[in-house]
């Protein structure tokens, strides 16, 4: 069943979508439907078999993988409009890393075998997404630059800038409220609860963020992109 008129008014909202050659994104509607996941439901796992690119419409997926000790690594959070999954689209190969639900979240999906037809007729259109890709293989360039060479708290604050702001997916508009857990964000900057805990106090006592459980909401997310620790962090 074809995405509905309310999913399709939030994926219009994304920089990337909206800017899609006509054929492209009725491709996308037409050949889509769209999946509710309760909180805490794979998606799927490291290794599966492609299923095709998905979009959230509502809620938020986390990209992540672990290790037989039950150890996880964060990788990213996913939230609307953004679109993910187009990787295996490209090289037909399994799923990088798994994806879980957080909290309920509706889904667009669309097929990878429907999609690989109409890409085999409009070959052209393959570069639209291959933009998809190369915007987010420059974004992890960018936190691997800032792993290697910014303290925990720039690193954080960052982050938490591009968070708000959907990775650069919503021109002009910002989350006001990001919706995770101080363990899932030490995971994601790849720091100690502890520090985490202690990077957020001082961007809280700067007046860049508010503090509660389970949500950061974000005060001033210039301020954040900008921001100079007043004591460094340990990583």
């Amino acid at each position: 069943m074809p995405a509905s008129t309310k999913a399709t008014a939030q994926l219009m909202q994304g920089r990337w979508f909206r800017t899609l050659p006509e054929p492209l994104r009725e491709c996308l509607l037409s050949e889509s439907n769209e999946r509710t996941l309760a909180a805490g439901t794979r998606l799927f796992a490291r290794g599966d078999a492609a299923d095709g690119i998905y979009a959230i419409v509502q809620g938020s997926i986390r990209i992540s993988s672990g290790n037989f000790q039950g150890r996880e690594a964060i990788l990213a959070f996913v939230a609307p409009p953004n679109w993910f999954g187009e990787i295996a689209l490209f090289d037909g190969k399994t799923r990088t890393h798994d994806a879980f639900a957080e909290g309920e979240t509706l889904l667009v999906h669309v097929d990878q075998d429907r999609l690989l037809r109409f890409l085999e007729m409009h070959p052209r259109y393959w570069q639209n997404l291959g933009l998809l890709m190369a915007h987010k293989l420059r974004q992890t360039f960018g936190f691997m630059e800032d792993a290697a060479l910014l303290p925990a708290s720039v690193r954080m604050a960052r982050r938490l800038a591009a968070m708000s702001e959907n990775y650069g997916e919503q021109s002009g508009i910002s989350r006001r409220v990001v919706e995770l857990h101080q363990d899932q964000l030490a995971k994601l900057i790849g720091i100690s609860r502890q520090t985490c805990n202690q990077i957020l106090k001082d961007l809280e006592s700067q007046g860049c963020i508010a503090i509660a459980y389970g949500r950061i909401e974000i005060l001033d997310p210039v301020a954040l992109r900008q921001f100079v620790p007043r004591k460094e962090s340990s990583r």
